[in-house]
């Protein structure tokens, strides 16, 4: 019996030399050598196309984040130097040279940036910057005109201090309104008269929008106001100097402006109050009375002088700064959408400053492109809350998925910008999203064929 067993088992656990010869021996024909061959070459391909281990950066990297700062231009130092040693006065001095020759610098600076906007010099006030200006503004009018009207109106994708200056006005007691954007981030002029009360004082909606660069009907909602007998405040920041602007014609009553966005410098801002029809305000800051009483401190001379200055050469320059700046983001959103598919534009394509340009990455994660952006300046939306890693409040209110909106880059084109940055720009960032791609599963799944939004996630 152990001699039948020991044969059947000697029987089972025998290989068969024909199986493993078939098996080891894979059918070696032209056609798979070739397909392996194939293969193995695209592979090595990509791994030289994608490899990172070797990019080193030289030097300081491409700035591309105009909506952030811009670099000051070298003749807005020029006109501040000599009251940053020689002419140090005090502005409001009254009794000696120093003063008055510090306090016609200042005049003058005010009357370049009055001519910027199509306004009288009185109706300027030079504040720290446009958060100032904005909280100065809306705090402001909602205050003064408080005992009779209680409600505000502003937009869901306002600048932070804009909203959270309305909060701020919510926690006293008043009623503020959130438009919505549409799909293209322009409000509806519908919507924003039917928010319209006898109860409404302001009425707060950005010019150019600083994350996706749309244009508001500022003309329309200047016209709507007046007509509702309701003040009309706008956050020009990333307007002034890049687009013409004329409160008269706009009907705009107040205005706010900084001065690093113009290529001035920082620290300085103005707050456009207009005079007639009258717009009264609570200032929000006590002191020495200084600004027409509406935001009392010294005014800094050398930073008025440079606000100055940047406002004039604004001026002289925007017709040609906006053709540059028209060429330079057709180009590069080109060169990008040419070489890759899945690239969404955030925003209105038309109604929009081409200087801010807001590209979506489908299937890439957008912190990890700047990562690999490493020598290119670039953000992935308001400098004012890049620390969050929430997505875009600004993208949100448009209605973009949060997958794409975590995707999002910001290109901001100047004055300063070349040819040969946006080039180098476009090139790196179709090569990193691509690589970013390839090591993506979902991008593996859409090149199949699949929906991702059929697919039923589950969590573990």
């Amino acid at each position: 019996m152990q001699k039948v067993l020991g044969r059947l088992q000697t029987h089972m656990l025998r290989p068969n030399a024909k199986a493993i010869t078939y098996l080891l021996r894979p059918e070696s024909t032209a056609a798979t050598t070739a397909k392996l061959a194939a293969t193995s070459k695209e592979f090595r391909e990509r791994q030289v196309r994608f490899n990172i281990k070797n990019e080193q950066t030289q030097g300081r990297p491409l700035y591309l984040d105009a909506q952030a700062t811009t670099p000051m231009d070298p003749r807005v130092l020029d006109a501040m130097l000599p009251y940053l040693t020689n002419y140090y006065g005090n502005p409001h001095s009254r009794t000696h040279a120093y003063g008055w020759e510090t306090e016609h610098a200042v005049e003058k600076a005010r009357e370049q940036v009055a001519k910027l906007i199509g306004a009288d010099a009185k109706e300027i006030i030079f504040t720290s910057g446009a958060t100032e200006s904005n909280n100065i503004a809306v705090k402001g009018v909602a205050r003064f005109y408080g005992t009779n009207k209680k409600h505000v109106i502003t937009t869901q994708t306002e600048h932070k201090c804009v909203l959270d200056s309305c909060r701020a006005l919510e926690n006293e007691g008043y009623r503020v309104t959130y438009l919505p954007v549409e799909a293209n981030g322009i409000i509806s002029m519908d919507q924003l008269t039917e928010a319209m009360t006898p109860d409404t004082s302001l009425v707060s909606i950005m010019t150019v929008n600083n994350e996706i660069g749309v244009q508001q009907p500022i003309s329309e909602i200047g016209q709507l106001c007046r007509a509702r007998k309701v003040f009309f405040h706008t956050d020009a920041a990333q307007a002034v100097g890049k687009i013409p602007i004329d409160v008269n014609a706009m009907k705009v009553d107040l205005l706010s402006i900084s001065g690093h966005k113009i290529y001035g410098p920082k620290g300085v801002g103005a707050l456009y109050v207009r005079r007639r029809p009258r717009v009264r305000l609570e200032p929000i800051q006590s002191g020495g009375g200084q600004e027409r009483g509406l935001r009392s401190g010294t005014v800094p001379a050398p930073l008025a002088v440079g606000l100055g200055s940047a406002a004039e050469l604004s001026l002289q320059e925007m017709d040609y700064d906006k053709q540059w700046v028209d060429y330079l983001s057709k180009r590069l959103m080109n060169r990008i959408t040419t070489a890759l598919p899945h690239v969404i534009r955030n925003g209105d394509p038309e109604r929009t400053y081409n200087g801010c340009l807001n590209l979506s990455f489908a299937y890439v994660e957008g912190e990890s492109l700047l990562m690999a952006l490493k020598d290119v300046a670039l953000s992935s939306g308001s400098a004012c809350t890049s620390a969050s890693l929430e997505p875009s409040y600004v993208l949100r209110a448009i209605g973009t998925d949060e997958d794409l909106a975590h995707s999002s880059i910001r290109f901001g084109i100047g004055r300063f910008t070349t040819v040969e940055e946006v080039d180098y720009t476009a090139d790196k960032c179709i090569k990193h999203v691509e690589r970013l791609r390839e090591m993506s599963p979902l991008w593996e799944m859409v090149q199949e064929g699949i929906d991702l939004k059929t697919i039923q996630w589950s969590q573990h």
